[in-house]
């Protein structure tokens, strides 16, 4: 009997424990349809900078779990420009950056596609468009052709966490799996995103990107389950907070496991899915305070310096604590300027001054401490 569940004979005929699964999935469904119940009561406008923030989290996080960290003034403005959404502060992006996009977009906004092999392919040449992972030349956009370790440690004591299936095997292991993917259509969806991100990962095709590409198979089978290409809650985002739960199921999924039985990875991914919509219902509150917020303020006059300051405060992107010098260093003003913005928006009731001293006076939105 083989380490590792690939080396069963018929190791794809995954066994789980119903009674298990059933109400965490019956949870996770009603959560699912609560969040979309909430975002379809509210405005194109609102439900599409759901989807932009959303997006830009399932990116910047795929690549935080690789260890790459990405800008995400970058992100958002790549997907803005490809979902022609018209948001303020559109900058540049690299070509990096800009096919790490094309496959989160073609994921989720083609997910009723079927997923084929040149399809992969394509996601594949769209991580790694310069044919190089880091200093390394890879093969791109074909799947590997050399064996495969994942391990950890330093040099002379490198721990081996898993071997992939063999690069020979890789071809009829892939086909197995695509066909699965398209054919099998009576399994629930959240229930096929989880195990087509499990099968992925355990045959671990490509020399590098398996995890990124397998996030973004789950991500495609999550918006089917959702029937939507609006995107509400980032499962990749809420991977990113257990990554260390994450591995720890995978690992004990892939070895030793001769009944091919995936219980502990199917409650793992479901209750990872459940805290991921939790947490996007906070996402929601906040987008829905700013909508109140500009519609309160409809007849207030603002300047270009103050609608952008105020944005990044109502969209808890703005780091530390606002300062006079922080606003002229964002805004590229004198430090005069800054004070005149922020004294005028005390006046008119939106800002105020921390109550905490200290040598630096900060300031803060009143609506957001009134709460």
């Amino acid at each position: 009997m083989g380490q590792y569940i690939y080396q069963r004979k018929n190791w794809t005929d995954f066994k789980w424990d119903e009674k298990t699964i059933s109400p965490l999935l019956a949870e996770v469904r009603h959560l699912q349809g609560r969040l979309l119940g909430k975002m379809s009561s509210l405005g194109f406008g609102l439900q599409e900078d759901a989807t932009l923030k959303n997006i830009t989290l399932d990116v910047l996080k795929s690549s935080e779990i690789e260890g790459e960290k990405l800008n995400k003034a970058e992100v958002r403005s790549s997907i803005a420009r490809r979902l022609g959404l018209d948001v303020g502060g559109v900058i540049s992006s690299s070509r990096n950056i800009d096919g790490i996009v094309d496959m989160m977009l073609d994921a989720t906004q083609n997910y009723e596609k079927p997923l084929t092999e040149d399809r992969l392919f394509s996601w594949h040449g769209s991580l790694f468009p310069t044919g190089r992972s880091g200093l390394y030349s890879i093969k791109v956009a074909q799947y590997r052709t050399g064996e495969m370790q994942v391990i950890s440690g330093s040099f002379g004591r490198e721990i081996v966490h898993y071997e992939a299936v063999s690069a020979q095997n890789v071809k009829t292991e892939m086909a197995r799996f695509i066909q699965w993917l398209n054919s099998n259509n009576k399994q629930d969806s959240v229930i096929k995103a989880a195990i087509s991100h499990l099968w992925f990962v355990i045959i671990h095709p490509f020399d590098d990107g398996n995890g990124r590409i397998a996030r973004a198979i789950s991500d495609m089978l999550l918006a089917r389950s959702d029937k939507s290409r609006r995107r509400f809650y980032s499962m990749t985002a809420q991977i990113n907070k257990e990554r260390k739960k994450y591995y720890e199921a995978l690992e004990k999924t892939q070895r030793n496991n001769p009944e091919s039985d995936i219980t502990h990875w199917l409650k793992w991914f479901l209750k990872c899915l459940k805290n991921a919509i939790l947490s996007s219902e906070k996402t929601l509150e906040r987008i829905m305070i700013k909508a109140e917020f500009w519609t309160q303020h409809a007849k207030t006059s603002f300047n270009d310096r103050q609608k952008l300051m105020l944005n990044k405060l109502l969209d808890g992107n703005f780091v530390g604590k606002l300062q006079s010098s922080k606003w002229a260093k964002i805004c590229k003003c004198s430090q005069d300027t800054a004070i005149r913005d922020i004294k005028d928006l005390i006046e008119k009731g939106i800002l105020q001054q921390q109550e905490s001293g200290g040598r630096s006076t900060n300031y803060e939105l009143r609506m957001m401490n009134d709460e």
